[in-house]
């Protein structure tokens, strides 16, 4: 049984929640591998992104969001709506404020994500798919990508891929 493993950098650029087309990253991945029956594991470390398959929208917005990202997205806004201000949820609280500003190095704004952090709980971290003859099956229209629901701050991120199989 072989067992393989790729990180792979991500910026996010932006103030606000971003997705990241990983596909063909997981497709090189699997050719590397040389797995041919197996399974490839797309995951998410950081607790405000997560991983999700969805199909390609072909329509965008003018800053690169697929329409049907977009549309996830305000339906979560009713749900988790983003955090605009202090209180709103009862996270981020004093000491995890006063740790991430007086041991972290971090600015207070910085820890108003709690949106981020109940959207990447709803929908995982993480997605599992099988590899037959060598090819992930993703269907005609799926692609992977890697959610980051954290909008306070421009970020860098990893994305991890790991192979098992045969």
């Amino acid at each position: 049984m072989t067992v393989y493993h790729h990180a792979e950098k991500i910026h996010s650029p932006l103030h606000k929640p971003m997705f990241h087309d990983v596909t063909a990253t997981a497709r090189e991945v699997v050719e590397r591998s040389g797995v041919r029956a197996g399974m490839i594991n797309v995951y998410s470390q950081h607790t405000t992104c997560s991983i999700i398959i969805q199909e390609e929208a072909h329509d965008a917005l003018h800053d690169g969001t697929k329409y049907l990202l977009q549309d996830m997205l305000n339906r979560m806004e009713e749900l988790m709506p983003t955090c605009r201000h202090e209180g709103q949820y009862l996270h981020p609280g004093p000491e995890h404020l006063d740790h991430a500003v007086n041991n972290l190095d971090e600015q207070a704004v910085w820890s108003m994500n709690t949106d981020a952090h109940l959207r990447s709980c709803l929908i995982g971290r993480s997605e599992t798919i099988p590899i037959i003859d060598g090819q992930i099956e993703l269907g005609e229209f799926g692609l992977i990508y890697f959610a980051d629901f954290d909008a306070v701050r421009p970020r860098d991120r990893r994305v991890h891929f790991q192979v098992v199989g045969e």
